[in-house]
């Protein structure tokens, strides 16, 4: 993609040059982050964005605090500052009434306040989603971020600048026609998608996990270390303002509170897509009930909706009691967390065999369903959350998440005696009998019955007829779930023994495509023995791998056979890889479906294992990078290979060497970084040569 940089010009000096980065860094920020409209690729941002990191370094004095590289955040605090707000940040009064009548019982209140009869016309809303996160506001003066705090008892916050900078949705600097003094008000929160990843990344490292969206955004943002707070992925949207310079000092003048959030947008904050203006209480209704269908389809948690009355002046007229504006209500949606009962602990098995605690609950209503079964994700977990039977759980479910248990309820010494035993993972898979083992290293026990066990059916199957392993040409997801739903196959041979008519009887099954099915999997009965041996799914063995012991040994059977000693001779090959060889392969059913696979006239040419020879690039891991003079990627990686060395898809510590052809990108960048030698194609043939 061709960029246009409007701002670059080489001649200009440095200072003026470092401003114009400031510039366009942050108008690409606010085109990835609030619009969601990228205009330029990955490597260009980090291009400009080291370019500016090079400038500042070479001129600290110009370093402010609206630079973006001020987002990575300063040194670890001791405690936060108290930051009195100027304008109070009041709570809103909340309706717990979650049927059609608490919208109309606000509107009615409304209409009493400001002296309507049944004969004047609606009142005019703001209807808003009710974000699950944490207050915040953000004060601007002459358009520069300078603090950020929380609600704290809304006169009295805490200073989480420094936290807060590490937001990209939050602009540093703003345009230059916004009022000299700005608080903007909103919310800090975190997305479902990186909530599950950051708890996926904890559970993975045997740390804590957090119990929702709202405690991991608050547990961020008061953060004493920002270095830590910009490694939580932080969202925010804006919904109000607190002071602001006055319309005779400047300042803004609104009609209405949805002409006011249309301006943040411009001046570019994050403003909610479902804010919509309604009209009298059928039209609050008619909002609560939408929103409320789609709570589970949006990528954030909410808990309710928020309604405001949309005149400015109407809002000041009504004013406030004890504390509360009388011009807005939170109408609360039913909640996400219900109390329960344990009633057992069972485990599930997924289709890549991984073994998984799930507790049996008392059905429960929770988050618009009856639940009753909760993931405890795997024994670490279960274990740390001390969850037994018989014990009283807090249960969350989130919108499309997997219901989770997400405590216990600390038990009174009765309730003691009665609990059930401390889970243990079974070491047996409970579906087939396999060995269920954990690696060093891992969270998750897994199944290594793969091919054999019936909970991992589809999988093996899919894994089996991909195009880069025997390649089943038309045997796809759909296909295969008729097969397996309606026990038309059990185990991988069955496929081979399809006749035309059990296919053709399927729905939607046309006679030619019966038989082109047919014909495929005749066809991919002539296969080799790498592509065989990848089909199987042997964890941890990918294409590479299987190129290498099939180089190695010649044979399968002498795979098969091979100690872990004798798979550690093979290149490619580790302590992790051949554990799994031997696991998978001491199964004996797995070794029965390989005979089965062989009856069934599944063949490959064999040959004698590979003479002994020097493998020079044994040991050595390359990544490949642009476009080479002459060579292919593919190509070159066969070169590698078959000198016995690595090739990776992407830069580490652990990388030998990059080799660079031209429109290399971040690769060639993230080498250079970490000081990875990098080779031209030229080099690479040298070095190649230098061992042959």
């Amino acid at each position: 993609m061709q960029t246009q940089d409007l701002f670059n010009t080489p001649d200009a000096p440095e200072t003026t040059r470092l401003e114009q980065l400031k510039q366009q860094i942050h108008e690409h920020d606010r085109r990835y982050y609030v619009l969601d409209e990228p205009s330029i690729p990955d490597a260009e941002y980090d291009r400009l964005f080291k370019e500016l990191q090079a400038l500042e370094a070479r001129h600290p004095e110009l370093i402010t605090p609206d630079s973006p590289t001020q987002r990575v955040g300063g040194g670890v605090l001791d405690q936060f500052a108290s930051v009195r707000h100027a304008v109070p940040m009041l709570s809103i009064r909340t309706e717990t009434d979650s049927e059609a009548s608490g919208a109309q019982n606000f509107d009615a209140r409304v209409r009493r306040e400001l002296g309507l009869d049944e004969s004047a016309p609606p009142v005019e809303y703001v209807a808003e989603p009710k974000f699950d996160g944490l207050a915040m506001s953000l004060r601007y003066e002459q358009g520069v971020l300078v603090k950020a705090a929380t609600r704290g008892d809304g006169e009295m916050g805490e200073d989480v600048t420094q936290n807060i900078r590490t937001i990209g949705q939050i602009p540093l600097r703003l345009p230059p026609d916004v009022p000299p003094v700005l608080e903007v008000r909103g919310e800090v929160y975190m997305r479902r998608a990186d909530f599950e990843a950051l708890n996926e990344k904890q559970r993975a490292k045997g740390l804590k996990t957090f119990v929702n969206t709202r405690n991991a955004a608050a547990g961020a943002v008061r953060q004493l270390d920002s270095g830590i707070a910009a490694q939580r992925p932080l969202s925010f949207f804006a919904y109000g303002l607190g002071e602001v310079t006055p319309p005779e000092a400047g300042g803004p003048s609104f009609a209405t509170h949805h002409e006011m959030l249309q301006t943040l947008k411009i001046w570019g904050f994050p403003v909610a897509a479902g804010v919509s203006i309604a009209l009298g209480a059928s039209d609050l209704v008619a909002y609560y009930q939408t929103i409320g269908a789609q709570r589970d389809a949006l990528p954030y948690d909410i808990d309710g909706v928020v309604y405001k009355v949309n005149s400015l002046a109407l809002q000041r007229r009504m004013g406030f009691v004890t504390r509360e504006p009388r011009w807005a209500v939170a109408h609360k949606f039913p909640a996400q967390e219900q109390l329960t009962v344990v009633l057992g602990i069972d485990v599930q098995v997924g289709r890549t065999g991984k073994l998984t605690p799930v507790a049996k609950l008392a059905p429960v209503f929770v988050g618009g369903v009856t639940v009753t079964n909760a993931t405890l994700h795997n024994e670490d977990e279960a274990r740390r959350k001390d969850v037994r039977v018989g014990d009283t759980v807090i249960v969350r479910r989130a919108g499309d998440v997997i219901p989770e248990v997400v405590s216990v309820v600390v038990p009174t010494n009765a309730a003691l005696a009665q609990r059930g035993e401390v889970f243990t993972m079974p070491r047996v898979c409970p579906v087939c009998g396999s060995a269920a083992v954990r690696e060093e290293g891992e969270a998750d026990y897994r199944c290594t019955g793969g091919l054999f066990c019936s909970a991992q059916r589809k999988q093996a199957i899919l894994h089996f007829a991909q195009r880069r392993a025997v390649e089943v040409e038309g045997l796809g997801e759909k296909l295969v779930d008729q097969l397996v739903d309606g026990n038309v196959i059990r185990t991988l041979p069955d496929l081979y023994r399809l006749g035309l008519s059990a296919l053709a009887a399927l729905d939607r099954m046309a006679d030619k495509s019966a038989q082109n099915i047919v014909e495929a999997l005749e066809k991919s009965k002539q296969t080799t023995l790498p592509r065989f041996l990848f089909g199987l799914g042997i964890r941890h063995v990918g294409e590479a791998t299987a190129k290498e012991l099939a180089r190695h040994f010649g044979n399968l059977d002498a795979i098969m056979d091979a100690t872990e000693e004798q798979l550690l001779q093979v290149n490619d090959v580790g302590p992790i890889v051949a554990k799994s060889l031997r696991l998978f392969f001491d199964q004996p059913h797995n070794r029965e479906v390989v005979e089965q696979l062989r009856a069934c006239g599944v063949t490959w040419p064999e040959g004698p294992p590979a003479p002994v020879t020097p493998q020079p690039l044994s040991g050595k891991t390359f990544v490949i990078t642009g476009t080479l003079p002459t060579l292919s990627r593919d190509e070159a990686k066969a070169l590698i290979e078959a000198a016995g060395g690595k090739v990776a898809g992407s830069v580490s510590k652990k990388t030998t060497f990059v080799v660079a052809g031209t429109e290399a990108g971040s690769k060639l960048t993230k080498a250079q970084e970490l000081g990875v030698a990098v080779l031209d194609e030229a080099g690479l043939q040298e070095l190649l040569n230098d061992h042959s």
